[in-house]
């Protein structure tokens, strides 16, 4: 059986992110916070993280890309990217939802929190084998979950342990880093190919006014 050689990145929050998994573990990767540009900057992270990692886009054996909640933009140019090499190398792409990511090396029950907009927050309480409904909310609206002994993991995580009485701790690896190693670990790929992952409607209204009618020459 071939090792696993994945590509991981994602671009579904402020940043653009990469990492390659290899041998076992992560042995390349880049992380840098940008709140736009992560469509000319996702192809040249890419190459500078298999450079750095000494490999070429045809050693790669997987693809794994992070498919939201978070910016509508980013999370459709990250999958977009991964459904596109996905075709051109002839190997599987797989979906990673941020929750999901927030989950590799964590000690579960965790109280997962993930970037939203107007100052609030994604928050989901994931238990192995159950999670609750992933909800958006302002952080002094977020009731105490479940189990007494969750840890507050993800962004803001400190105000939230603050508001419930519970700790806090920092996520074990950056969002691409975290996403490769999921996918690593899974028994089996899904057939799916990768869609995006929202949790509330674009912010985008639609047109107020009539579609244009086209005239029949």
């Amino acid at each position: 059986m071939t090792e696993p050689m994945i590509l991981g990145f994602d671009t579904s929050g402020p940043y653009c992110g990469t990492a390659i998994y290899a041998g076992g573990d992560v042995i390349a990767a880049r992380y840098e916070n940008m709140v736009k540009g992560q469509a000319e900057a996702l192809m040249p992270f890419i190459e500078s993280t298999l450079q750095e990692a000494g490999i070429t886009l045809g050693d790669l054996t997987r693809i794994a890309v992070g498919t939201g909640p978070g910016n509508f933009t980013g999370i459709r140019i990250a999958v977009s990217a991964a459904r596109g090499l996905s075709l051109s190398l002839g190997i599987p792409a797989t979906g990673v939802t941020l929750f999901d990511a927030l989950t590799v090396a964590s000690p579960l029950p965790i109280l997962a929190t993930l970037q939203a907009t107007r100052q609030e927050v994604y928050v989901c309480e994931i238990h192995d084998g159950w999670r609750s409904e992933p909800r958006q909310m302002a952080i002094e609206d977020i009731q105490a979950p479940r189990a007494d002994d969750c840890v507050c993991i993800g962004h803001r995580s400190h105000e939230v342990a603050d508001h419930l009485g519970l700790t806090a701790q920092p996520a074990p690896y950056a969002p691409a880093s975290a996403i490769a190693r999921y996918v690593a670990a899974l028994d089996s790929l899904p057939d799916a190919r990768p869609t995006p992952y929202y949790l509330r409607p674009a912010d985008a209204a639609p047109p107020r006014d009539p579609a244009p009618v086209i005239l029949r020459s």
